[in-house]
């Protein structure tokens, strides 16, 4: 794949404002086609004026010049000579680079896929799907740490969680020494010449040693006027928490994920003369889920299909498993007869993101920079709702490590294509690299998804690595297995059990597959141990200091 760079026409027809630097496909259209006509301008293609000479008999082309302007035609000569070898140094030079629309969603499961395996009900997010039916649509992505900020700190980093000993919040970012060493997405594109925006929640906690050209952070929506309005979100202590949900009383133009989309658009509408990477990171679906009622709207409540439950499920999972699942929560929403009402504020807060992840796409598209953007969506992580009673993500199941990706790459990636090899947001940074030509840093754990963007079934070696406070996960595409800190293990053969209910790690008849899932892991002796975290429960639990 190659890029041109320098003098291009947005649109490539005539009148249009031209800007130079914006880099552009190669391959979009065959470069123009000298010819030997009676016109100024030598080119085929009607994206450029041409002005016609008048016309001379034919002789006096070639009339044989005078000895008084010899001079003269030696000097054309020259000159003529010094602007061939000129274009022949240009047309070495290296092709440009493609511009980047990094786009991240906080907390968004895959529901959306329209995988009845997952989710069988109806979720409104046309502009994502839209999005995955333009390219290549990872239908086996897994995040690296299911919880925000080592999620992030991971992808934006190319380091696995298990060498930084970032895989929980509340840890000290700065505190890992493999950190502190290594160029992180955002720098590496800036060192060959990016022009770099952030706009909201891309990373967390991790200081990726970039001063952006353009910034803006993102603010969590405040509580309605009678919050918590869900009757249940209060702390011990009676204040009200995160995990409410309901109408929002802000204007939705006034909202923060709003607001973001708004800088993007606008950034995206400038002119650039050098390739850019844009990077928004929507703070919806995250807890709270306040929206605008028209979203929640969307959701009736006698509509809304509830996922899979076994409500015995956790019975076979080792104490480890058990502890990181808020039971209490869940035990709340059963005793008010919450559940669908929860479902609802959740997909409306989906689908209210997705109006945004649509205003974006529509900008682009409009631009003059279309073809040549590279657009990815992720997520960070995926999320429970309800499933093994879990109302969040932080679990080394199916329903908190899956997570979206998907890919449009213009003249590479083909419309409609589904990987469903497992692949890991750890391979975001090689790709993207690759992807603009960029020499691939030495520290990068993840691997180029490229041979699988040019061929969805292609072959795949590596599984996905999950990591949890220490806690680790494989998933391959039929099996996953689970390590927790103390050794405990679980076992599923997701053939036979799509929904992980039935743990086969004492089952002999499975001995066999948990010796090789067991392989993929490294040894604890290879693991970094986990950076103390502030959060209760934590493997290296350390409080924080009393005021």
């Amino acid at each position: 794949m190659q890029f041109s760079h320098g003098l291009v026409n947005p649109k490539g027809r005539e009148g249009e404002m031209q800007f130079k630097g914006i880099p552009a496909m190669s391959t979009r259209k065959a470069a123009p086609r000298l010819t030997v006509s009676r016109r100024r301008t030598h080119r085929t293609d009607e994206s450029h004026v041409k002005t016609t000479v008048p016309s001379r008999p034919l002789v006096e082309c070639f009339r044989l010049p005078t000895i008084s302007n010899q001079r003269h035609v030696v000097l054309v000569c020259f000159l003529v000579v010094m602007a061939l070898s000129s274009w022949r140094e240009i047309s070495a030079e290296p092709p440009g680079r493609p511009n980047i629309l990094f786009l991240v969603v906080d907390d968004l499961n895959t529901w959306l896929l329209s995988d009845p395996t997952r989710y069988a009900g109806r979720v409104v997010a046309p502009n994502i799907q839209r999005l995955a039916g333009e390219g290549v649509l990872f239908h086996s992505a897994y995040t690296a740490s299911p919880v925000c900020s080592p999620s992030r700190t991971a992808f934006l980093s190319g380091v696995a969680p298990w060498k930084s000993g970032v895989s929980r919040n509340g840890v000290n970012v700065g505190d890992s020494e493999v950190l502190k060493d290594v160029p992180s997405l955002f720098t590496t594109f800036q060192q060959h010449g990016y022009w770099t925006a952030k706009f909201g929640k891309v990373s967390h906690g991790y200081d990726t040693g970039v001063k952006h050209d353009a910034q803006m952070n993102h603010k969590r929506t405040p509580p309605p006027p009678g919050a918590p309005l869900n009757g249940i979100a209060r702390s011990a202590g009676g204040k009200v928490t995160e995990r409410d949900w309901g109408a929002t009383h802000i204007p939705e133009a006034e909202m923060s994920d709003t607001k973001l989309a708004d800088a993007t658009i606008a950034t995206l509408r400038q002119r650039h003369d050098r390739p850019f990477f844009i990077s928004c990171g929507l703070f919806h679906p995250h807890y709270p889920w306040y929206v605008p009622q028209k979203y929640l709207d969307l959701y009736p409540l006698n509509q809304i299909k509830l996922p899979p439950v076994k409500t015995d499920d956790l019975t076979d999972v080792p104490p480890y498993g058990q502890r990181l699942v808020n039971r209490s929560w869940d035990e709340k929403i059963q005793e008010r007869g919450l559940t669908r009402q929860a479902i609802q504020g959740y997909l409306a807060s989906v689908s209210y993101s997705d109006t945004q992840i649509g205003r974006v796409l529509d900008a682009l598209d409009s631009s003059p920079y279309s073809e040549n953007t590279i657009v990815v969506l992720i997520s960070d992580h995926g999320f429970h709702l309800g499933e093994k009673q879990q109302w969040t993500k932080a679990t080394l199941w199916e329903e908190a490590t899956d997570c979206v990706m998907m890919f449009r790459v213009p003249d590479l990636t083909q419309p409609n294509q589904i990987c469903r090899r497992p692949v890991s947001l750890l391979d975001l940074y090689p790709t993207l690299v690759e992807l603009a030509g960029i020499d691939k840093p030495t520290h990068l754990d993840g691997h180029s998804l490229l041979p699988l963007l040019q061929n969805v079934r292609g072959p795949r070696v590596q599984p996905a690595i999950t990591v949890y406070d220490g806690h680790m996960a494989v998933r391959t595409e039929q099996s996953r297995f689970i390590r927790y800190w103390d050794g405990t293990t679980e076992l599923y053969d997701l053939k036979i059990d799509p929904h992980e209910w039935a743990n086969q790690t004492n089952n002999p008849a499975f001995q066999a597959l948990k010796n090789v899932m067991s392989a993929h892991l490294p040894s604890r002796d290879e693991i970094v141990e986990p950076l103390p975290s502030r959060q209760a429960g934590a493997v290296n639990f350390q409080p924080r200091p009393r005021k």
